[in-house]
C-alpha cells in the first residue's frame, strides 16, 4: 500500500487524521447470541488479536470486559438493557439517530489518557443484510474493525475481507498488514499527525 492509501484509512470525514490501537489486553463479552455464535465471535477476536501480536485476558481490572458486543433485532432493544445508559452517554438520542438512519451497526470507543483504545462497544442490528452473512465472516470483519480506530470512511467502499482463489473468506492481506504494522512495539499507541501513515507504510514491507 502507498502512504496515501494508508493515510486514507485513518483520515476521518472532517479530514482529521486519527489513529489509535489497544494498549491493554482485550477482554470480549458477547450478548444476544447462542453458544455456537459466541464461540465464533471469540474465535475471530482471538485470531485478529494474534495477528496483531497483541494480548487477550480473562478480565479487565477496571471494567471486567472492555470489548462489549451486542447482537439484537431492533435498536430500541438497547433501551431495555440494564445500566447500558451508564456506559453509553445519551443512549436514547443515539438510538433515535440510528433508527432514523436505518443503521445496522454502530461502534463506540473509549480512550486512555494517552489516546490509546481503552474500550469498545459494538452494536449489531441483525436485519436482513447482516443476517445473510455467514457468522464467521461477520465476526472476522467486525473484530478487524474493532482492533484499530479506523476512519469512519475506511470500509464504506471496500470490505476488510477478501476471497481466496479456493473460495475461502479471509482478512484482506493489505488490512492484515496494516494491523500488524500498527501493533509493532516501536509504533505509537495513538497518533493525530498524518506523518504516522508514512511510518505505517514503511513498516508494511517488513511485516508482510
Amino acid at each position: 500500500m502507498t502512504p496515501e492509501q494508508v493515510e486514507k484509512l485513518f483520515t476521518r470525514s472532517d479530514e482529521s487524521y486519527s489513529f489509535a490501537r489497544w494498549s491493554r489486553p482485550i477482554v470480549p463479552i458477547v450478548f444476544g447470541v447462542d453458544d455456537a455464535t459466541l464461540s465464533t465471535v471469540k474465535g475471530a477476536c482471538e485470531a485478529v488479536v494474534t495477528l496483531a501480536g497483541h494480548k487477550m485476558a480473562e478480565t479487565d481490572p477496571e471494567m471486567g470486559a472492555n470489548l462489549m458486543i451486542f447482537f439484537f433485532r431492533e435498536w430500541e432493544e438497547l433501551l431495555q438493557v440494564p445500566d447500558l445508559d451508564r456506559l453509553v452517554p445519551e443512549l436514547p438520542p443515539l438510538v433515535e439517530r440510528l433508527v432514523a438512519a436505518k443503521a445496522n451497526q454502530y461502534r463506540m470507543f473509549r480512550f486512555e489518557k494517552n489516546g490509546a483504545i481503552r474500550a469498545c462497544f459494538l452494536f449489531l442490528r441483525m436485519e436482513s443484510e447482516l443476517s445473510e452473512l455467514p457468522a464467521e465472516d461477520l465476526a472476522l470483519s467486525q473484530m478487524a474493525q474493532s482492533l484499530l480506530l479506523w476512519s469512519d470512511r475506511a470500509f464504506t467502499e471496500r470490505s476488510p475481507l477478501a476471497l481466496t482463489p479456493e473460495g475461502h473468506v479471509v482478512l484482506h492481506p493489505e488490512i492484515a498488514g496494516v494491523i500488524r504494522a500498527a501493533y509493532d512495539p516501536v509504533m505509537p499507541e495513538a497518533a493525530s499527525d498524518a506523518s504516522h501513515a508514512l511510518r505505517l507504510a514503511a513498516r508494511l514491507g517488513a511485516t508482510s
